[in-house]
């Protein structure tokens, strides 16, 4: 039972993702509809992100306390809404307009993890989650479909049109066939803000998702437009190198997990931090193949990397892994948002990417140091919160 779960909820987070991916699959043909610069489009892939990281928290929080059945047939069902706007609706404006609300499909990572968690015990509940997060593959097959169905139909609209009803259709499956893992009443709500004003692990592993998860959807959602623009791909050839990348993320995803359920998030962490401020280095050459390797190398990280970070959630914070999900999840979307905006305004004032992959390499430092710090070398358990009266 709780397998045919799991294969639920990862192909529901799948549609999800490939909603969610999009606007960043087509990114260069809008540039060249509506005539954007490299900072208007670097824009417009990033606004999906902003919602779908934000809304992370509420929705966690809803699919705790209502369940994930019914908060992620909601989800799925509502993406219908801004797909079909963006097909009807052609400018600039709208495309922004409609991708904000198009992010909400992002918030289904934390709906499924709330979903997930429960239906597996705590020693395989990294494999469990990591295998989950495989569903990330949607970016993928956002990525490197939705340019040749759009030449394919002469049209990108019907690209939109089709995601939509895919989404649209495993709404009603999921809520036929999904069902809800039996567990206690959850968290207050008061309890929640509690955990998230006075635990600081969950802001640790909120930075340690930021690097992770961010790196993975920004260098998923603007590699097409950066191959484009940096090296001269064709959208077909920059869409597929793309989609390789959140192929090999995707893939690393589950053995992250697997490998922390033995030898413990925080040291799968280091390895990957460490070895991912080398490799970003690589990323500054103008040619090809070491650029290549560095990408790759780097997707492989941040996949352990994801799949690290969300087996320490349930086991540090067991009782509000929807909630703790949604907040390291949005800082993790936030992670997604803002370097596809500064790669954009540097390529645009600089004519180089060199600083936004700097970035990358301190940000990822410091990220070792904080988790040798925090958990390798301190008590790396939570505090409990203070006690408070129970809000219903």
């Amino acid at each position: 039972m709780r397998n045919r779960q799991l294969v639920l909820a990862t192909l529901a987070f799948a549609i999800s993702f490939s909603v969610w991916g999009l606007v960043s699959g087509l990114a260069p043909r809008f540039k060249d509809l509506y005539g954007l610069s490299d900072t208007q489009t670097a824009v417009a892939v990033a606004i999906p992100v902003l919602l779908g990281s934000l809304f992370r928290i509420p929705m966690g929080i809803l699919a705790d306390r209502f369940g994930g059945r019914t908060v992620f047939s909601i989800l799925l069902a509502f993406a219908i809404l801004p797909t079909a706007a963006i097909a009807l609706i052609h400018s600039y404006a709208a495309l922004l307009a409609a991708g904000f609300f198009l992010g909400i499909a992002g918030s289904s990572f934390a709906v499924g993890v709330s979903f997930t968690n429960k239906w597996f015990p705590p020693e395989k509940q990294g494999m469990a989650l990591g295998l989950f997060g495989m569903g990330t593959i949607g970016q993928s097959i956002a990525v490197f479909f939705g340019p040749r169905l759009a030449t394919f139909f002469h049209t990108w609209t019907t690209v939109f049109w089709i995601f939509g009803l895919a989404s649209l259709i495993w709404a009603a499956v999921f809520w036929s066939l999904a069902r809800n893992a039996s567990v206690a009443r959850p968290a207050s709500l008061g309890h929640i803000a509690q955990v998230f004003l006075h635990q600081r692990l969950s802001w640790v592993l909120s930075f340690f998702y930021f690097i992770t998860f961010g790196g993975f959807v920004a260098m998923g959602v603007y590699l097409p437009t950066l191959l484009k623009n940096h090296f001269g791909l064709t959208l077909e050839d920059a869409g597929m190198r793309a989609a390789g990348f959140v192929v090999l993320a995707t893939l690393m995803r589950p053995l992250g997990g697997w490998l922390s359920d033995r030898i413990g998030g925080s040291r799968v962490l280091a390895g990957v931090f460490a070895l991912v401020s080398c490799l970003a280095l690589l990323l500054i050459s103008s040619d090809f193949v070491v650029f290549s390797i560095g990408a790759l190398g780097i997707a492989a990280l941040l996949g352990l990397g994801n799949g690290a970070v969300f087996k320490l959630v349930p086991e540090h914070f067991p009782d509000e892994v929807g909630a703790v999900t949604g907040l390291v999840g949005a800082i993790g979307g936030l992670g997604g948002f803002f370097p596809p905006i500064v790669l954009g305004i540097l390529k645009q004032s600089t004519g180089s990417y060199t600083g936004g992959f700097i970035l990358l390499a301190l940000f990822a430092l410091a990220a070792l140091l904080l988790n040798v710090a925090i958990l390798l070398r301190g008590p790396g358990r939570r505090v409990p919160a203070p006690p408070l009266v129970s809000v219903p």
